[in-house]
């Protein structure tokens, strides 16, 4: 007769970045090591549309989900620009504590204006972005852009070369892990 059949049983996974449990399935937790999660938070942050991808880990019986990548929707931000403005947009590599993590600032000026201050905005922005990068780890970067954190300090930052009608950061993701590179 054939070998028995093993059936798929639902494995608990912790999502620290948003303080909520979900579940995985799967014949054995080992399977569930680096396997992506995509999690819809519209719904959390009344509208904003993100996307987080989180990366399991296993650690003996436990899974736990670390933050690869937070994305804002293309709809959201097609919505926030209006006729008669401009907007600024820019993708860096940015060193942190424990990662190396791309950051992609969208910048909405109030009015047309003019390719210098556009420049301007975006070389200051870089500027910014990267020193406040540089003392924290990936986990406290994800969580201060979820809270709308740094992107509201940004905004009063840029405000000096040319107020902004929104100032958010478009995508943030880990490219390399520090603790990777040891192994």
């Amino acid at each position: 007769m054939a070998a028995s059949k093993k059936k798929k049983r639902f494995f608990n996974v912790e999502l620290p970045l948003i303080r909520k449990k979900t579940q995985l399935q799967a014949y054995e937790v080992r399977e569930l090591d680096n396997r992506f999660i995509k999690y819809d938070l519209t719904r959390i942050l009344r509208g904003k549309a993100v996307i987080v991808t989180f990366r399991t880990r296993v650690k003996g019986d436990e899974v736990f989900a670390s933050v690869k990548d937070m994305k804002l929707l293309p709809y959201y931000l097609r919505r926030m620009v209006r006729r008669g403005t401009n907007y600024v947009e820019d993708s860096f590599p940015s060193e942190t504590k424990d990662s190396t993590v791309r950051i992609k600032p969208f910048l909405v000026t109030r009015r047309k204006v003019s390719r210098r201050v556009r420049n301007a905005l975006r070389i200051k922005a870089r500027e910014e972005l990267t020193l406040w990068a540089k003392e924290m780890n990936a986990e406290k970067i994800f969580d201060e852009v979820l809270k709308g954190k740094i992107q509201k300090e940004l905004s009063v930052k840029l405000k000096k070369v040319y107020p902004l009608s929104l100032c958010e950061i478009r995508v943030v993701e880990v490219e390399k892990e520090k603790s990777e590179k040891k192994e």
